[in-house]
C-alpha cells in the first residue's frame, strides 16, 4: 500500500513520518509551544504570589515533542528494530539534555530545563529517524 495521509507532518500509509525534516519541524515547533505554555503558568502563579518566575521545570517542554516521537514509535511494526532505535535515542538524548542542563546550571530553572529538552528533542529525532529505518532495513 503506498498510499499516503494528508496534512502536516507528512507521513506515509502506516503512519510514520517521512522525513526527518517534518519530524524535526513538528518536534521543535512543540517545543516552542510547550515552552511558551511553561512561561505563561509560571509568570501566572508568580503573580499570585506563588513563588519567583523561573522557577518552573523547564524539562517540561519536552511533552508535545515526547508524544510525536510515541506516536512516531508507535507506528513502525513491533520488532527489535523500533526498540532498539527508540531506547538507544532515547538513552543518548537524556544524557545530550542533562549536558546542557549541567552547563547551563547558574541559569533560572525554566531556561535551564527548556534549554535541555532542545537538546533532548533535536538529538532523539536526528538518532530516531535514520536509526530505525536502517535498523529495519538490517533485520527485515
Amino acid at each position: 500500500m503506498t498510499e499516503q495521509q494528508s496534512g502536516f507532518p507528512r507521513r506515509d500509509a502506516e503512519g510514520r513520518i517521512r522525513t526527518l525534516g517534518d519530524l524535526l519541524g513538528v518536534s521543535l515547533a512543540g517545543w516552542v509551544i510547550g515552552v511558551l505554555a511553561l512561561v505563561l503558568f509560571d509568570w501566572a502563579f508568580a503573580s499570585f504570589g506563588a513563588g519567583e518566575f523561573g522557577r518552573a521545570n523547564g524539562w517540561l517542554a519536552v511533552i508535545l515533542p515526547a508524544w510525536l516521537f510515541w506516536e512516531d514509535f508507535r507506528a513502525w511494526a513491533f520488532g527489535a528494530a523500533r526498540v532498539v532505535a527508540g531506547l538507544l535515542a532515547a538513552a543518548v538524548a537524556v544524557v545530550a539534555g542533562l549536558l546542557v542542563a549541567g552547563v547551563a546550571a547558574g541559569l533560572p530553572s525554566l531556561l535551564t530545563g527548556a534549554l535541555a529538552a532542545a537538546a533532548f528533542t533535536v538529538v532523539y529525532a536526528v538518532l530516531w529517524f535514520p536509526g530505525v529505518r536502517w535498523l529495519a532495513r538490517r533485520t527485515g
